[in-house]
């Protein structure tokens, strides 16, 4: 599972909880799950149909979605891949196509172009500012009403009856001690070494890394940085449904973010314009947060509900975190700030945000 998996199903199942009859058209794979399985994977309460569409090949996908999008005849086409968002145009539907990236690829601008070249009823929304205004630098001015700013969401109620950190370090068998949290895969530039780095330095902490894929989780252990850290436990795969429990169990949460992240693909790097989905559900678990001192993280976070360091300053984010876990008076004061602030990312406003004007 992947961050783009979880994202496009948290977005569907909005529209879902918002009223809207929705149906998730997916590549056909060798196994097709079942609602309750999905629901349990990715956090889900409203269900919504998913059609496993068969294609010819992976590349050609989008034509056969497309095709089967116009049959059942619906008042909006929500796309993500450039591809569809263009044919959906083509093909006379309102089309809504969410980025997360620059358009990429040999082909990813020219589809991108043609998007915008097409005449039809059509808005983007992006997930940061600052992707914004790098599309506006790379392909022009966007006009009135064809751009929505959509960071990504969370689901406050998941996150509305969450134990204290001892109670639920209690629930998952952690040991009692002062928790430091990173939730995510352990893709290039999440901030890994920084993590193991910070655990030798902090023997009397626990860290504890929610996620990541096994064989990344078993390359981690086996660095030569994580030998004899005694302090740190890698969970693994974790389903989305559980997370909020893990996240309560932290003092304090991380985002030890790399200058450069990668992306799941395992290229690009995504540091200027990352909208992460562990930032908005941080807020919600109302903890303190010590994030890396990205401006593009400053769109939503600020000095009232985290803690800034710079990625490349161990140093620095040893005392920060020191300072914090001496003073549970701090903590209380972020985690508060945090927590008021989440509401504001809720998935089901930010799916009103997007749709809104769109449709008579």
């Amino acid at each position: 599972m992947v961050a783009n998996s979880i994202q496009a199903m948290k977005a569907v199942h909005a529209l879902a909880q918002n009223g809207h009859d929705v149906t998730l058209i997916v590549l056909a794979g060798e196994k097709h799950p079942h609602w309750p399985d999905l629901a349990n994977f990715y956090g889900l309460r409203t269900e919504f149909r998913i059609e496993y569409l068969p294609a010819a090949s992976r590349r050609l996908f989008f034509l056969s979605a497309v095709q089967r999008a116009q049959r059942l005849k619906p008042h909006l086409l929500y796309a993500w891949p450039l591809q569809s968002a263009a044919l959906g145009v083509l093909h006379g539907l309102p089309v809504v196509l969410e980025m997360h990236d620059l358009p990429s690829g040999r082909f990813g601008p020219l589809w991108y172009r043609v998007f915008w070249a097409l005449k039809g009823q059509k808005r983007l929304a992006v997930i940061t500012q600052a992707l914004r205004q790098s599309l506006e630098d790379e392909y022009g001015m966007f006009h009135a009403g064809e751009v929505v700013l959509a960071p990504n969401g969370v689901e406050i109620e998941r996150f509305a009856q969450l134990p204290d950190p001892p109670t639920a370090r209690r629930l998952l068998k952690l040991p009692e001690a002062p928790t430091l949290v990173c939730a995510g895969h352990l893709y290039a530039g999440r901030g890994v070494e920084l993590f193991l780095e910070l655990a030798a330095r902090l023997r009397g902490v626990c860290f504890l890394w929610v996620g990541g894929n096994p064989e990344d989780v078993e390359r981690w252990k086996g660095r030569a940085e994580a030998q004899g850290l005694s302090n740190v436990t890698f969970s693994g795969f974790i389903h989305n449904a559980q997370l909020p429990l893990y996240q309560a169990a932290a003092d304090v949460l991380l985002m030890p973010y790399s200058r450069e992240i990668g992306i799941s693909s395992g290229g690009g790097n995504s540091a200027q314009i990352a909208s992460p989905m562990k930032m908005f559900e941080y807020l919600a678990t109302g903890r303190a947060i010590v994030a890396s001192d990205l401006p593009v993280f400053r769109e939503v976070l600020n000095e009232n509900n985290a803690v800034f360091c710079a990625p490349e300053r161990t140093a620095v984010w040893e005392g920060t975190i020191r300072a914090l876990l001496d003073d549970p008076s701090r903590r209380a004061i972020l985690a508060r700030q945090a927590r008021a602030d989440a509401a504001q990312y809720a998935w089901t406003e930010r799916a009103k945000r997007i749709l809104h004007g769109f449709l008579a």
